[in-house]
């Protein structure tokens, strides 16, 4: 049960400076207000350990789990996604008893032995790496909805941001062969991580860092976004509909460029790497600079010779940072592969085997964690994904070539 304290004591200091205003926010339908995720990851834990498990449990309020169920079909009906900003009722501090009322008895029951303790025990691990997901998606969802302030309200205070020299662009090679990829069966993993399996990789190159911002303004400085050739033909619609110019929350003001963050208006940081592009920017940037991404084989093989450390929630700066460009940390970095299952996975049974299978289509694959992910969520394994024209999240890019 230590996971479990630390995570939700995380999630409770995450939303301590919020007002109740703050936490009704809903700016678009892929984000959700803070009140919601609160009450959410509580539900989590009620429909899929509490209910099942706990004898004679009694839930503080049965509708909620039509409140905040999120897209779990056989746990039942659901609330409008895009209308979870419309709920004001209950109220925060109701939400808060609500998840007092889980923990107590999430407490309770970790406490008996029994036939059941083996898989509560898995159970309450997963749900504290959804929580921690859903940490990660509360703070990009609040960034997200505070940017539509004229005011640019600062969730936190800003802080001191290291200087760094430029870093020239400098490559690591692998030699490929068959490898294999997805998660061992030692610790914690999602579904989606494996089976483990086998994959031939030619002979490739990965930057040494990920693209920067200094990079990103090379690239829109040349006419990046208005050049159609560099884009793919979805992605050129998506910008042309979306009128993108530059990357999300950025804006040019007194001849410097400057971006919206968790600590307010700040200047864009030259080294820093470049965050909050989409699949569709982050392709048309890499066919710019005459190369391509890497796949998300390619990446987690790299990966294995770096130690899992760098820029994770748990510095609380929130924000990409320049520095020596590891593998880890700052931004999720987007590769060239689709989210697709692999050979031979099949989703759990019942309502949990919703949570990752039923996405398997339309959208790709990021590795490597960000400022906002968790580090006790991150291994080399870890597969997010996100639709090709989403840039709310912490997302960025490396580049690749074939050796």
């Amino acid at each position: 049960m230590e996971l479990f304290e630390q995570v939700r004591a995380r999630t409770r200091s995450l939303t301590a400076g919020l007002l109740p205003e703050d936490m009704m926010l809903q700016s678009m339908e892929d984000a959700s207000p803070a009140k919601w995720h609160l009450a959410h990851t509580s539900w989590f834990f009620e429909q899929f350990i509490l209910r099942p498990f706990a004898e004679n449990y009694v839930s503080p309020n049965d509708q909620f789990a039509f409140l905040f169920n999120s897209y779990y079909v056989q746990a039942g009906p659901r609330h409008t996604r895009s209308r979870r900003g419309l709920i004001s009722r209950p109220g925060v501090a109701e939400v808060m008893a609500y998840r007092a009322h889980i923990d107590d008895a999430l407490r309770d029951l970790a406490q008996r032995d029994g036939p059941d303790a083996g898989r509560i025990a898995e159970l309450i691990e997963l749900g504290c790496h959804h929580e921690m997901q859903h940490q990660e998606l509360l703070v990009t969802d609040l960034l997200h909805g505070l940017s539509f302030n004229p005011l640019l309200p600062a969730y936190q205070a800003s802080q001191p941001v290291p200087v760094n020299q430029e870093r020239p662009l400098s490559w690591t090679d692998h030699d490929g062969g068959v490898v294999d990829i997805g998660h061992d069966g030692d610790g914690f993993a999602f579904d989606c991580e494996g089976p483990r399996h086998e994959v031939l990789l030619i002979p490739y190159r990965l930057a040494a860092r990920p693209v920067t911002n200094r990079d990103w303004i090379a690239f829109m400085e040349d006419g990046g976004y208005a050049t159609a050739t560099l884009w793919l033909s979805d992605g050129w619609a998506t910008r042309e509909r979306e009128q993108w110019e530059t990357p999300l929350y950025w804006w040019r003001q007194d001849d410097a460029w400057w971006t919206f963050t968790l600590s307010g208006a700040q200047p864009v940081n030259l080294d820093a790497p470049v965050v909050h592009v989409s699949y569709y920017e982050a392709d048309a940037f890499a066919r710019w600079a005459g190369k391509r991404l890497p796949s998300e084989a390619e990446w987690e093989s790299a990966s294995r010779a770096t130690p899992i450390a760098g820029n994770f929630m748990e510095s609380g700066a929130l924000r990409p940072l320049p520095g020596d460009g590891g593998m880890w940390g700052d931004v999720w970095e987007w590769t060239q592969s689709p989210y697709t299952p692999y050979p031979r996975f099949k989703p759990a049974e019942g309502a949990v085997g919703e949570y990752n299978g039923k996405f398997m289509a339309n959208q790709y694959v990021l590795r490597g964690g960000s400022c906002a992910t968790p580090l006790a969520q991150m291994r080399t394994s870890y597969r997010n994904f996100f639709y090709p024209h989403q840039r709310w999240q912490m997302m960025g890019l490396r580049l690749a070539d074939d050796a």
